[in-house]
């Protein structure tokens, strides 16, 4: 080896190792969620697509650099997605994580990010904690949560009539907390929560639970569970003849994906809220179009809200003008939502991002004229109203 070439290795070594972290490698998105279980539908790998197309339309590289995103299965087990997420963060240099389906997870991934000071931007996790008693200053809660179900679904069915609950309740934190968010609503209404019964994750077999519900004669039965919980429960209860009896089920949190693995036939009539909808407006379509000619399936309100919160991570590096954890939380929050997912949509100072969401119903099959044509609109949920202010959220930075 010449001298020269020896002095230019060195020199070139020197001011790669004299750079910032942020300068010397891209920017790293991890999408973390269920992707063999029961909600591998709801999010899935279709999340995966969502963000990588969100990273195509952004360009495919921010500061110069190029962004890459990659994907694991936490298999709902919140020790393993910590696991997952300690060593993206610490061996990986993953700069932001996103989707964390199921509560558990999300929580706990949420803990960890705030003690790494790196960000997370929670999607497909439901409880509304995460904006709440445990929010921090990285962590960020995109596409809906459990009060606006609670808000939207919950408050209309009571208003409609609907004023007495029956819960059947996925036994871990965002079931818990679907349950109590809307319980409250009923009661606040003057409605009546007349029980609940708890019941494990990935059930298969809801019979005993659907005979509580029936034997219970509450006007509503409260589906306050997700992905193939929610359709097993559903489907079961046609064989019961419940809505044949009288009661109505109302899916807490039900999304297109649930519907579409029902057919039109299981789940017409069912009241649901959404937080997009690919048939709402021109944006919508937009992305829900493009979605289908990728993946041949329409999006969910999980896979275009990772899709939104992607976009917006993105925006938010460009604007802070580095990938440093302070400044890019502080853009987030600053910069507003205005894509393809939400229009008009803010981020409070707890991490909310506040957009309007949708109450549906399901259609009829002799309704629906074309493929994915599902929903008829009832109303539209304002967010101002579906989510509480940073302050009464209960966020202890608001304090």
């Amino acid at each position: 080896m010449t001298s020269k070439f020896l002095a230019a290795t060195v020199a070139a070594f020197s001011l790669t190792a004299a750079l910032p972290v942020s300068a010397q490698q891209g920017v790293k998105i991890g999408i973390l969620n269920d992707q063999s279980g029961v909600y591998a539908d709801y999010g899935g790998k279709w999340s995966f697509e969502a963000a990588k197309m969100a990273v195509e339309d952004f360009g495919g590289s921010v500061l110069g650099q190029k962004i890459e995103v990659i994907s694991a299965d936490h298999q709902n087990k919140p020790d393993l997605g910590v696991s997952i997420a300690r060593r993206w963060y610490e061996v990986e240099n993953v700069d932001m994580i996103t989707e964390l389906t199921t509560s558990s997870v999300a929580l706990a991934v949420h803990d960890l990010s705030k003690q790494m000071k790196k960000i997370d931007i929670v999607v497909g996790a439901a409880t509304s904690r995460l904006s709440g008693d445990a929010c921090q200053p990285y962590g960020f809660h995109w596409a809906y949560d459990t009060r606006a179900l609670a808000y939207g679904t919950g408050g209309a069915l009571v208003k409609a009539g609907g004023d007495s609950w029956f819960f059947m309740t996925a036994d871990y934190a965002f079931g818990h907390a679907l349950e109590k968010d809307t319980g409250d609503f009923v009661t606040q209404q003057g409605g009546k929560v007349l029980g609940a019964v708890r019941i494990p994750l990935n059930t298969a077999d809801f019979s005993s639970f659907l005979l509580q519900a029936q034997s219970s004669k509450a006007k509503i039965i409260g589906l306050a569970n997700a992905g193939l919980d929610t359709t097993n429960s559903i489907k079961q209860a046609a064989e019961f003849g419940i809505v044949k009896g009288g009661q109505k089920l109302a899916g807490l949190l039900l999304t297109a994906a649930e519907v579409h693995g029902l057919g039109l036939e299981a789940a017409q009539g069912l009241v649901l809220t959404e937080g997009y909808y690919w048939d709402v407006n021109d944006r919508s379509r937009n992305l829900g179009e493009r979605f289908f000619k990728r993946t041949g399936r329409m999006p969910n309100m999980i896979q275009a809200g990772t899709y939104s919160a992607t976009l917006s991570y993105l925006k938010a590096v460009k604007a802070a003008g580095t990938k440093d954890t302070e400044a890019v939380a502080k853009k987030l929050k600053e910069l507003p939502v205005d894509d393809d997912f939400a229009q008009g949509g803010k981020v409070l100072e707890n991490g909310r991002m506040v957009h309007d969401l949708y109450l549906f119903e399901v259609k009829k099959p002799s309704e629906s004229k074309k493929p994915w044509d599902y929903y008829k609109q009832l109303a539209v949920v304002p967010g101002d109203k579906a989510f509480p202010t940073a302050k009464e959220s209960g966020c202890p930075l608001t304090k």
